[in-house]
């Protein structure tokens, strides 16, 4: 079981990402796909009508899930390693945030800049959704 001090560094890094989607929602023009702006860093897992799910890499100090401004669709993020990222929102704020092997969170569509600032190379699988079918 996890101890008070990670739950407690999960719960302020969930807090975080939910009231930056919120913020990251209101400007999405001039934002690239993740995979388009960084095509080396990606590979598309799988894709179909419901979801694309993404594996990236990272080395320190190079972006993390795309290069330069991008956005996301909401998405499930699953950590392949241990991460450290400094993450600059659409108004200029930062935020750094950390992640352990094994870490699960969910985002809302969401629009940033991001970098690498650990030591190590930060892998993550992106499961991206897409719109639901709709009904006939």
């Amino acid at each position: 079981m996890k101890n008070a001090s990670t739950k407690g560094r999960r719960r302020v890094v969930l807090a975080g990402l939910a009231g930056a989607a919120a913020e990251l929602l209101a400007s999405r023009a001039g934002a690239q796909d993740a995979v388009e702006a960084q095509p080396d860093a990606f590979r598309v897992a799988l894709e179909n009508d419901r979801v694309r799910v993404l594996e990236f890499v990272s080395r320190p100090g190079m972006p993390v899930c795309g290069v330069g401004r991008h956005s996301h669709p909401a998405h499930l993020t699953v950590a392949l390693s241990d991460a450290r990222v400094r993450i600059t929102l659409p108004d200029g704020k930062k935020i750094i945030g950390t992640n352990k092997l094994g870490d699960v969170f969910w985002s809302e569509a969401e629009e940033h800049t991001t970098e690498n600032i650990g030591t190590g190379r930060v892998r993550a699988l992106i499961v991206e959704l897409k719109d639901p079918p709709r009904k006939a």
